[in-house]
């Protein structure tokens, strides 16, 4: 059995607000552009195919922020900070997505889990020391 491998991408635009898309299933919730590896595929290679699938950028990986282990699915999340280079706006481009916007880091849309709001937190905190985390079971901000 192989191990379960996410990566996302935290995408600012220039008012320093991110980028977030909603799912069009579950919760139709709001979270990072990501998503799960496919086979012979990086981490950055993964953050950066998943968020051209799912808001049609073609950025540019920068560091990574942290890596988060959920023991729940027995599976390792990579964030990454990403770069669109270019004045392309996001659009959704996936089924899976319903729709795209940038939002103040003090205002984020609801429903969003917990985990999505600490990866968003712990990408744009300057002084992080720790890049591995445990995760626990997701908690609901509604």
């Amino acid at each position: 059995m192989s191990k379960l491998i996410g990566a996302a991408a935290i995408i600012l635009n220039a008012e320093g607000k991110v980028l977030l898309v909603k799912h069009s299933y579950g919760k139709n919730n709001w979270d990072l552009p990501g998503g799960k590896a496919e086979d012979n595929e990086s981490a950055e290679e993964t953050a950066s195919r998943e968020t051209l699938e799912e808001v049609g950028l073609n950025v540019r990986i920068g560091p990574l922020t942290g890596i988060y282990y959920d023991p729940d699915y027995d599976m390792h999340h990579f964030v990454f900070i990403a770069h669109n280079d270019t004045e392309q706006e996001p659009q959704p481009s996936s089924p899976e997505i319903l729709e795209c916007r940038f939002f103040s880091i003090d205002e984020l849309p609801r429903p969003i889990s917990d985990f999505t709001c600490k990866r968003i937190k712990d990408a744009l905190n300057p002084a992080r020391e720790q890049l591995f985390h445990t995760v626990g079971p997701r908690q609901w901000i509604e």
